[in-house]
């Protein structure tokens, strides 16, 4: 059972245009047991003192049991579009709002179901190794002798090499047997022209081994094997199962007698499903909008990425449920956000103009509880970062909603480049008001940055990024719980008046305050007009 804050962090107006005088913290008393479920959190105060970090933390610690109690076949210990943990996740989410008297609808997701690969040696020695199939690999699994072609395990050579670049280096190779595994070594060409002339040469597998010749290049990697040129100009033409390995495992299979097992399924078309929960408001026409995606990656739970922001928004809908807004709230939890955008693109292309222009405003939420991250905004107004995409006007008044939010309670914050990599790509290609938080992924902290938010210098901002440590341990307490402040003020300020964003007046929050001018992001990433290396989704390529 949930009880609200003892205290509340701030108190401001929402009134169509952001109001910029400081205002003190207000001071509530914790709401009596079940008043957060059953009252209409209409004020800051209220809204704000029920959506708890504990309530947030609910939700996490439930994905990460769905994980831990996935029994798919393919990818357990997973919460990915396409497994059990997918579907587990969309019936715990709709069954919450459904009970808390939300609108529940779903829309469907079509995407492609990659199995993943397997590479496994079975003599001299026995081994299961980490591997990934290159694009274009053709299909089957494939049980013989590993033969190398023209690898350069020589450190002091900077181990270059043109393995499998000509149809020459498999000149006097036995590849007669039933099924041979050629093992070829990364540089010189691209991995489709050495799969296409190890096919030609009569191969029935390939692998092909990391250079070893840096760090970058020497353990797990994936990569484009479809085309010939170094240019990327033409394709290959092999069908044979083309599979990736480590530096260290590629030489555990040049061993004599090396025998392995190599395996790429065909891949087949599943369907997943959005959850969209909408709270009609007296205006029907003037939809305020808020996602995150649900869906995890292959390897892991998925709790910060993106447990962290479906979480903190299914506890702000849930505080919500019973308030009566002047515009109408809708919210979203997206499949195949991790296969390229999927469920936010086949949602909005599935909507008609006319349901499209309704949508006043799209807040997203992708990753706000990084365990050694930064408070950062989508740089609407492009402030620190030139957007490589188009921003829709409005954009820079939700911008100005969150950095008011984070100076009213003394945070620093920084912009995050305005790039449309994750699920607001659609809706700005739409031309609909769009922001969101992201407190950082892949990308290194500097010691700048750790002098301004702590953490550690020189580690990415999550260091479990896309891996199977993404678990509840894996989330910055503080973060989470100042964002998910933020989330819960955005949506109820813009569900009484989205003003200032598309000039549709509507109301004031009971008992508001006024928030302060924004202080200004940090500029910690490379100055004004700076870079980041944003949140990216895009695989690696040679």
């Amino acid at each position: 059972m949930r009880t609200g804050k003892t205290s509340v962090k701030v108190a401001a107006a929402a009134t169509g245009g952001l109001m910029l005088a400081l205002s003190l913290p207000a001071t509530a008393g914790a709401a009596p047991a079940n008043a957060c479920e059953t009252r209409n959190n209409n004020t800051y105060d209220k809204l704000l003192g029920c959506v708890t970090l504990e309530g947030v933390r609910e939700h996490q610690a439930a994905f990460q049991q769905i994980a831990d109690d996935s029994s798919d076949p393919v990818y357990p210990d997973s919460r990915a579009a396409g497994t059990a943990g997918y579907a587990d996740s969309v019936d715990y989410v709709a069954g919450l709002l459904e009970d808390a008297g939300y609108d529940v609808s779903f829309t469907d997701v079509e995407f492609t179901f990659q199995f993943p690969a397997r590479l496994q040696q079975l003599t001299p020695t026995q081994g299961t190794y980490v591997t990934d199939t290159f694009t274009g690999s053709g299909f089957g699994t494939v049980t013989g002798s590993v033969t190398p072609i023209g690898l350069n395990l020589d450190p002091a050579t900077g181990r270059a090499n043109t393995s499998g670049c000509e149809a020459s280096d498999f000149a006097g190779a036995d590849l007669s047997g039933p099924k041979d595994i050629v093992l070829l070594q990364r540089g010189t060409c691209t991995f489709g022209l050495k799969a296409e002339n190890a096919d030609l040469a009569g191969a029935e597998a390939v692998v092909i081994m990391n250079q070893g010749d840096t760090p970058a290049r020497s353990g797990p990697f994936t990569g484009n094997g479809s085309v010939r040129f170094s240019g990327g100009t033409g394709t290959v033409d092999y069908d044979i199962p083309s599979v990736s390995a480590t530096f260290d495992d590629g030489v555990r299979l040049t061993q004599a007698g090396s025998t392995a097992l190599v395996q790429v399924l065909p891949p087949e078309t599943r369907v997943d499903r959005n959850v969209i929960a909408e709270l009609p408001g007296q205006n029907t026409n003037n939809v305020v909008m808020a996602g995150a995606h649900l869906d995890s990656v292959e390897l892991g739970p998925g709790i910060n990425d993106n447990g962290s922001g479906s979480a903190a928004l299914l506890e702000t809908a849930l505080m919500m449920a019973n308030s009566k807004p002047q515009n109408t709230i809708r919210f979203g939890w997206w499949a195949a956000e991790e296969l390229g955008l999927l469920g936010s693109e086949q949602y909005v292309a599935g909507l008609s103009q006319a349901e499209k222009d309704r949508i006043a405003l799209y807040m997203n939420y992708d990753m706000v509880g990084s365990p050694n991250g930064f408070l950062g905004v989508y740089d609407a107004d492009e402030s620190s970062f030139t957007a490589p995409v188009a921003v829709p006007p409005g954009s820079e008044a939700i911008e100005a909603v969150y950095e008011s939010f984070y100076t009213s309670v003394g945070r620093p914050y920084d912009d995050s480049q305005f790039s449309g990599r994750s699920d607001y790509q659609a809706f700005i290609e739409n031309g609909i008001p769009s922001g969101g938080l992201f407190t950082g992924a892949e990308v290194v902290k500097t010691a700048r940055q750790a002098e301004i938010w702590g953490g550690t210098a020189g580690q990415p901002f999550d260091p479990c990024y896309h891996a199977a440590c993404d678990t509840l341990a894996n989330v910055d307490l503080d973060f989470l719980e100042v964002n998910s402040d933020v989330i819960a003020y955005a949506m109820l300020h813009f569900a009484n008046s989205t003003e200032s964003v598309n000039g549709v007046p509507g109301t004031q929050v009971p008992s508001g305050g006024a928030l302060p001018a924004p202080a200004g992001p940090e500029h910690s990433f490379a100055g004004p007009i700076g870079g980041e290396g944003p949140h990216d989704h895009v695989s690696d390529v040679d």
